[in-house]
């Protein structure tokens, strides 16, 4: 900690603004993370049901570089994570506008924590709804598209 302190004091002046990204893994793995060994990146599975009890019901199995955003997966993929107009009008992973709500049904301690600002934007809804734009899969995880939405969230 007073490591990583230090360097941020010991930043130019001139500098308004950094990007602190935090790693969930073992020395060993943020190491090779930083120096490219070890070997190919380990793939986890992001299954993702859409349209849940509806006659026109799928499910996709995705199959991707373990860390992967959520959002950029399933958009990447052809599935649309937003409800309504917000499939227009959203802030295309930005975190701005909090349109692109999930449900992790399975493997939620394999994602990142969720920041305050989101455990905020979400707080009427269940635990396991997460915005799929700040949401990035560690393990093998099943996502739900279009959960049910407290009629208290503004953002739908």
């Amino acid at each position: 900690f007073d490591y990583v302190m230090e360097a941020f004091a010991s930043l130019d002046k001139t500098v308004q603004e950094i990007d602190v990204v935090f790693f969930r893994g073992t020395k060993t793995e943020l190491r090779n993370a930083c120096t490219n060994e070890g070997d190919e990146p380990e793939i986890v599975t992001i299954t993702v049901i859409q349209n849940k009890g509806a006659p026109d019901e799928t499910v996709r199995t995705l199959q991707v570089p373990a860390g992967s955003n959520v959002r950029k997966v399933c958009v990447d993929n052809g599935i649309n994570v937003y409800q309504s107009l917000t499939r227009w009008t959203n802030c295309k992973g930005k975190q701005l506008c909090g349109t692109c709500i999930v449900n992790i049904k399975e493997g939620g301690l394999l994602t990142n924590r969720k920041s305050m600002d989101e455990a905020s934007t979400l707080r009427e809804n269940p635990d396991s709804y997460r915005l799929s734009c700040v949401t990035f899969a560690y393990g093998d995880v099943t996502v739900e598209t279009f959960p049910p939405v407290n009629p208290a969230q503004w953002t739908r």
